[in-house]
Order: C-alpha cells, then structure tokens, then sequence
C-alpha cells in the first residue's frame, strides 16, 4: 500500500504540470539573399526513403516526427542543392544555396534519442521502440521483446511448451495485426508460436499502435498493431555475433553479415540457431518445466537504393525449422510405445517465407509517392500430444498496391490502394479433417488533414469482398488535438473483424483431454460465423519538465465491444466449446503511465493497469478467466557515460504486479477460485568494454515465484481431467542468463 500511494502521489504530482520535451525534429529552412539571410518558404524536407514528409512555412518553420527507419533527412528546392542530413537532434537551422554554389555534403548532429519514443504529431497513439530497448532483456525473440514495456502484457500460454503469449488492452494476440515491415506476419496457422519465430537480433525496431490500426493495413486489427522492423542491410553493421546461455539450459547463436555491393545493392544474411537439450523438473510432479527444443533460422534479404531517382526496394527470403519436445521426463517419441504410461508430445514446423518491396518517392514532390508490397508464407506443422493430433498446412499469399499524395496542399493528404489476400488450410484435429480457402480482395482509401499547429486527424474507410465473411466496410478515425503545447488529446473509433482459426489461434487445448465441441451456427468457418468488433479510444499526454530532467503522464482508456464473437468456453469441467457470442462481450482497459528521465542517464518509467474483461459465456457473464484486473509495472535504467574507446556500464530493473485472476472449475480449482497475486523481479547489467564489444548477464524472476501444481491431473495424464492450460504464473522459476555482443 505505502508503494502505491507513493506512485498516485508522483503520479498526480506530475500530471499538474505543463511543461516542456521534444519528440520531433524541429527547425528552420534559410538560404542568403546577398548579405541578408531569409527564410526559404516552399522546401521540401523527408525523411530519405520514407512517406514521411512536410514543407516549411512562410517562416522558413517545419516540424517532422522522427522516423523510426532512417535519421537521414533529404531537403530540397528547385534551384537550390539538395542536401542530404544525418540527424541526431531534435532542432535543426538550415542554409540553402543555390545549386551553382559549393555547400556540405552531410553535415553531423548529435543528440541522445531515447529508447521508446511515444507520437507526438501522429493522430494514432503510437509508441516506438528501438534496438536499444530491445537490449534492456534477454530478448531471445519477438514473444520476449515486450519485457520492459508496460503497453504489452506477457503471459505463459501454458504448462508445456513455455511458450510467452501477449496481450494488449485485455485481448489476446489473434486481435492484433501483427505485421512484419507492414506486412500482415503473424497470423493464421502462427499465431501460437509465430512470435518466437522472429530473433531479437534481427529486430531495428518494434511500432506498437493502440486502438483500430489504419485501414491501408487491412480489416483484422481490432485492438491494436504491432509492427517489426527488421535491420536493413545498407544500415546495418557489416558483421554482428551473438551468444547467449541461461540456466534453464538454453542456447542461442546469432550470426549476422553484410555487404554493400555498390552505391545501390547492399544485402545480409541473417542465421540463427537455438536448442534446448537439458530435461528439467524442478517441481517434480513428472513433467518437463521447459520443452526440449532445437530451431535453425535463415534470412537472405537484399535492397536496393537510389535516392537521387527516389527508388527503393526489398526483397527478403526466409526459411525456418522448429522443433519442440514436451511431455513426461524421460518420454521418447522415437521409441516411447503407445501402452507406455509416460505422456508426450512433439511439434514440428518447417516454414519458408519470401517478400518482395518496392517503392517510388517523386524526387522534386516528396509528399507524393507510391508502393508495392507482396508476400508468400508455406508453414507446415505436424504435430501429437499424447493420444492427440493436431497438422495445419498453411499457404499465404498477400499483395499491396499504395499510392500518397496530397489535395491541393499538404495539409490535406491521402492513401488509396487495393490489396490482396489468399490463404489454403489443411488442417487435421484427431480423425477430424478441416480445410479451407479464404479469398479477400479489397479496396481503401484515407484521409489525413493537419493544420500545422494543433490539430490533425486521420479518416479512413475500406471496403472488402471475402468468400467467407462476405462484402462489408470498415470504417476508422483517429483525432490529434493540442489544446497546449504539451497537451496532447487522442481520440479514436473504428471496427474490425476477422475470421478466427479457432485451433489454430487455441493450440493449449491440445494439451488437455479436455472434450472439444463446436456448436454450429451455420457459419461459414467451422460452422461459426466470423468475428465483428468496435474499438473506441481516449488518450490524453501531458509533457513536462522538472529541473533538467523531462518526462511525461499518460492516461490512456480503450473499449473493445462485440458484436460478435467466437467463444472459447472453458467454463464446464472436462469441456472446451467453441460457439458464437449471445449477448455482451467487452474489454475495458485503463493505462496510467508515467516516464521520467531526472537525468540523461537515468530513467523512471511507471504503469498501472485495470482491465474489465466479460463475456457471455452459456453459464454466465463472467470475466475472463486467467486475465489479472489489476497490474503494476516499473522500471528502473542507469547508464554511465561512454568514454573514448565506447566503454560503459547499463543496468536495468524490471517490476511486474499481477493481480488476482479467476479460474475455471477444475478437480484442482473449486468454483470462485482466484489465482493470488504476485510480483516478478527482473534485471540485467552490461559492460561495453567498446562501441564494439559488451557482455551482459541478467536474472528473471529474482525472488523465485512460481506456480504451485500448474499441470492437472498429472498422476492420469490419459484421464479426463488432465488439463495443462490452466497456468497463471511461471513454473521453471529463477532463471539466470549470460552473453555477448560483437560487432564489426
């Protein structure tokens, strides 16, 4: 009680403020008029291969939010020398001369950048995180790379696999567009461990949107979007290495290389590897804490650029193998026979992946411009748990066509495309066979106005034509208003919808006996019909400063209501149902955060968390089981400042809070039980001996909590009521790991 009363006083201390800190660039365009200098009204500044651009004003002002791909800034003017910037500063004052006369080439600025960056000019609440956040954790992959912020909560899915599942703003992962450089990655056949598909190591940055996302990324975001960046090859270090070991006996090698062939081509190879090979039972009721496990992960991707003519291209291919051995200690699923007691299970998946990237930016109109985006996925996973079987075979393929430009000038702009999708299943749950095709052509259009001072908003509107789900629209809207200078005021409504692969999208059911029933509804997809959701959005940021240091206070309260929706009802003992929504479904999810850095080196960063999540279930309308209605989280970084040769030392610490959450009735959890509360400790500590070299060790849940009895059932693993889904809290327990970073 002492440490939250403290954190509402720090809180509501702060949010009285009206104060100042900079989230974007910032600056002024001049040129020489004889000996006088006037500001150049009319240039155009972008950032170098992106959509993002503006013009200055009759002052020579412009403001520009900073890109999360590139820190180099193109400015130009018909008759003047196009200048090409490396930015590290959020204020820039620029001379133009004409193209007749001697000027810079690049010129260096240098400022710190922080870690996660929220929107500051964007109307959609967005938060960016870079790579130096990413290091903050034993980032092995995507699934861990949420971590350290509080926007993202992470959970174990189940008792088995160890697999980390997200969420975001009460609602799990299959009501995000999950999206890999804007183009939908996770999803479908995926979605249950799709996340540990992407290495930490190959990640440049993470784009994390709440609310209903754009509608130029398709009709399937309902609660928000997550998007990747992966290190482009003309950017990135020529050679990176990392190693890394944890005392749940795991390891993991990343290799990284490129290679500028030209001025143009550049490409990487991107390899990684993992395994897990030690059996591991510290609770001792039989069952392996952690899956045996090995994976191979190849990435070729090449780019193309040519900023003078204002092409760039990508083209990436990738293939992956996945293996996963859960179960009994001591099972063998190579000699183990069927009359044997022990209980196990294998996944195996084999996945290949290629894209294709194109885009035209005009060279003397940055703000018009066009795009093109393809995608073609194979994943295939065979797969037994115990007497079970589940096998998906899933094809993709996805193609984007988009084109920016502006109506009359550009405070009114817009995107307009029409893209499509195609996705084939063949799935096999035991003796049953389901299998599919779903085909999506569609169409949108958005509409962005800025005013340039204190209020922008985005409306968007996009029409679809699926066999499955059948021809509708999808509207969104997102508002930015500033009524002061560090006020900002977001608001937001739209729907989605999407069509649940409900084994897929609910593999832990597989680790249960647990009875499986589809209640038809003469739906189109497994007899049920297709999900429909409206998500409404308030969020309001305060800005401030107190003596050097800046920060901010963020509010933020989102609304997820259904219309309908496809349940997944735990509710009956020995029973899993799949039936569509009768009545009310909503998630309600409230965010106080509160970030503060009191100096360059030290940073605080703070949230509190409430979520109200119900739905009608055939019993009842009950929360949402396994879903805490109360969370803390904090976070404590100290840096040192580099010396000469790059050296120094970064130590962060991790807090998470949960609060008690419901549990369905099980023969170990009576009707009305709740999970208790706990806390989990997290920390970790580098040296960079150079710019070039670190080491780093850390500790995850530092205090030991772990769940008691987290597999039901786990004397009968053959019974009825042998359940390994019910999990709330971390079962391996303290885990201690160490690596190294390196690169040329």
């Amino acid at each position: 009680m002492k440490i939250l009363k403290t954190f509402y006083t720090l809180v509501f201390g702060f949010f009285t403020l009206i104060l100042y800190s900079q989230e974007a660039l910032e600056g002024e365009i001049l040129t020489k008029q004889g000996t006088s200098t006037i500001p150049l009204e009319g240039a155009s500044i972008f950032w170098i291969n992106t959509q993002q651009g503006t013009v200055s004003d009759n002052k020579g002002k412009f403001k520009i939010p900073f890109s999360s791909e590139t820190n180099r800034l193109v400015i130009s003017y018909i008759g003047f020398k196009t200048d090409t910037l490396t930015i590290i500063q959020s204020y820039i004052s620029h001379l133009m001369v004409s193209s007749e006369a001697e000027s810079l080439d690049e010129v260096t600025l240098t400022q710190r950048r922080k870690a996660i960056q929220k929107s500051y000019f964007e109307a959609q609440n967005i938060m960016t995180v870079n790579s130096a956040e990413l290091l903050k954790a034993a980032c092995c992959n995507l699934s861990e790379s949420f971590e350290t912020n509080p926007s993202i909560d992470v959970n174990f899915s189940d008792a088995l696999t160890g697999t980390k599942q997200i969420k975001m703003l009460g609602l799990t992962s299959p009501y995000l567009l999950i999206s890999e450089e804007n183009i939908p990655m996770v999803r479908g056949a995926s979605q249950a461990y799709g996340l540990t598909f992407t290495p930490g190591t190959w990640i440049e940055s993470i784009q994390i949107t709440k609310g209903t996302g754009s509608v130029v990324n398709g009709f399937e975001s309902i609660a928000g979007q997550i998007n990747t960046e992966i290190k482009k090859p003309f950017t990135d270090v020529p050679f990176f290495v990392n190693l890394f070991t944890s005392a749940n006996g795991r390891q993991e090698a990343n290799v990284q290389g490129n290679k500028k062939w030209n001025d143009r081509w550049s490409s990487g190879l991107f390899i990684h590897a993992n395994q897990r090979t030690q059996e591991m039972d510290q609770n001792s009721d039989g069952f392996l804490d952690l899956p045996l496990s090995k994976q191979v992960n190849f990435q070729n991707r090449w780019q193309y650029l040519n900023a003078e003519k204002g092409w760039v291209g990508f083209a990436t291919v990738r293939w992956l193998d996945d293996q996963k051995q859960i179960g009994s200690k001591g099972f063998n699923p190579k000699s183990t026979s069927n009359s044997s007691p022990l209980w196990g299970s294998e996944i195996q998946t084999q996945r290949w992946d290629g894209s294709l990237k194109i885009g035209y930016v005009f060279p003397e109109t940055p703000y018009k411009s066009f795009g093109f985006q393809s995608a073609y996925s194979d994943h295939n996973q065979e797969a037994f748990y115990g007497n079970r079987r589940y096998n998906i075979d899933h094809e993709s393929a996805y193609a984007n066509m988009l084109y920016n430009s502006i109506i009359g000038n550009t405070k009114n702009k817009f995107k307009a495309g029409i893209n499509f999708s195609y996705d084939r299943y063949f799935e096999k749950v035991d003796q049953f066979q389901f299998d599919r095709i779903d085909r999506s052509m569609g169409s949108f259009f958005e509409y962005s106005y800025d005013n340039l001072e204190n209020f922008n908003l985005v409306a968007g509107g996009r029409l679809d034509i699926h066999n499955q789900l059948g021809t509708f629209f999808t509207p969104r809207l997102h508002l930015r208003y500033t009524p002061l200078e560090k006020t900002i005021l977001r608001a937001s409504v739209g729907s989605g919808r999407k069509a649940a692969n409900i084994f897929a999208e609910n593999q832990i059911l597989f680790g249960t006996n647990r009875i499986i029933s589809i209640i038809d509804n003469g739906g189109s997809i497994y007899g049920l019909d297709p999900e429909k959701a409206w998500n409404y959005g308030l969020s309001l940021r305060q800005i401030f400063t107190i003596g050097k240091g800046s920060g901010d206070v963020t509010l933020d309260y989102y609304s997820t209501r259904f219309d309908n929706q496809v349940v997944v009802d735990w509710e009956q003992r020995g029973k899993i149902l799949f039936y569509n929504l009768e009545g009310e479904s909503v998630a309600n999810s409230f965010q106080l955060g509160v970030d503060y850095a009191p100096t360059e080196r030290t940073s605080f960063r703070f949230a509190y968390k409430n979520y109200d999540v119900k739905t009608q279930y055939n019993s009842g309308y009950l929360q949402r089981p396994l879903q805490a209605q109360h969370i803390f989280f904090g976070n404590f970084g100290w840096e040192t400042e580099r010396n000469s040769k790059g050296a120094q030392w970064r130590w962060d610490l991790t807090y998470h809070a949960l609060g008690k959450q419901r549990l369905v009735t099980t023969i170990r959890d009576a009707q009305g039980s709740y999970a208790p509360s706990y806390g989990l400790w997290n920390s970790q500590i580098t040296k960079a001996f150079t710019n070039s070299l670190e080491l780093y060790a850390g500790i995850e849940n530092a205090a030991d909590y772990r769940q008691e009895n987290p597999i039901i059932g786990s004397n009968d693993p053959f019974g009825i009521d042998f359940d390994t889904a019910q999990v709330y809290a971390p079962i391996f327990g303290r885990m201690l790991y160490a690596g190294f970073r390196w690169n040329l």
